[in-house]
């Protein structure tokens, strides 16, 4: 084969993931240990220290695996995907939202939703965005989320602070935007948060401020509040993801173990509820 024609049958196997082609190449570059995409600094998700909740899962796939793990390290951000994933660096990614576009997803793992964070005893029972406490209240909220378009359709706009999504001043003060708001919220330089749950409960666990985490469950389906959380992979990548898959199934109960232990708030994977540690 010429070298022209070799190029370009390596160019057809990077554009043509899903067809037929791609069923014959192999589903992940290393086979004999775990490259896991990660963010080196996104408590509690993930961390270089192995530290996140996401460090744990990945340590029990690889274990159900019979594998070491290898991280490939990049700050979550636009092109994230592209250049992790995308590149071959590296074959999985942890946490994505269920049915995204950008990768091919596992099966579910858990199941969460946004949630309104405030100082214990100032907002006992509020856990809607309409309750009539909240207005003029200062919100904290990351810019772009979706909570942001029901805040505005509630009017709570004019009062909210909205944080940018993305924090990559070397010399910031806190790690995540979510743990600068969460700051902000125990030093009372705003009135309450909307986060990602996930987020939202380790977070204010460990703010050192008694802090109530009220996930939203009564807001309408659009924009939607909570989502399903899966593992992302190459698309294309259909064996791999099946033996992912297989791993999540038999290892659920250790995969449940850890969120809880990060107070991860999990929701009933059919109804709009909390769900108790039997029911999933």
């Amino acid at each position: 084969m010429s070298p022209f024609a070799r190029i370009a049958l390596c160019a057809l196997s990077l554009t043509t993931a899903q067809g037929a082609l791609a069923q014959h190449l192999p589903d992940t570059v290393t086979t004999d240990v775990l490259r896991v995409c990660g963010d080196p600094g996104n408590m509690p998700f993930s961390e270089r220290k192995d530290d996140g909740f996401e460090n744990k899962i990945a340590a029990i796939i690889a274990d159900e695996l019979k594998v070491k793990i290898r991280y490939y390290w990049l700050t979550q951000g636009p092109g994230f995907v592209r250049n992790t994933l995308g590149t071959g660096l590296c074959d999985l990614i942890m946490g994505t939202a269920f049915g995204g576009d950008l990768v091919q997803t596992t099966n579910p793992y858990y199941r969460s939703a946004y949630t309104l964070v405030t100082r214990a005893g100032e907002f006992d029972g509020v856990t809607g965005l309409d309750d009539v406490r909240l207005k003029g209240k200062s919100i904290g909220v990351i810019a772009g989320t979706p909570p942001v378009n029901r805040m505005g359709d509630l009017g709570l706009v004019s009062n909210m602070k909205a944080y940018a999504p993305y924090q990559l001043d070397p010399a910031r003060k806190h790690q995540t935007v979510a743990a600068e708001i969460v700051a902000a919220l125990a030093a009372k330089e705003i009135d309450a948060a909307v986060l990602w749950g996930p987020a939202a409960g380790w977070l204010a666990k460990r703010s050192g401020t008694a802090m109530n985490v009220a996930p939203l469950l009564k807001e309408p389906e659009r924009p939607p509040m909570a989502y399903r959380i899966a593992m992302g992979v190459r698309i294309g990548e259909n064996d791999w993801k099946r033996t992912l898959n297989g791993v999540l199934r038999k290892r659920k109960a250790d995969i449940d173990a850890v969120l809880r232990d990060y107070n991860v708030p999990l929701l009933d994977e059919e109804e709009n509820k909390l769900a108790q540690p039997a029911e999933r």
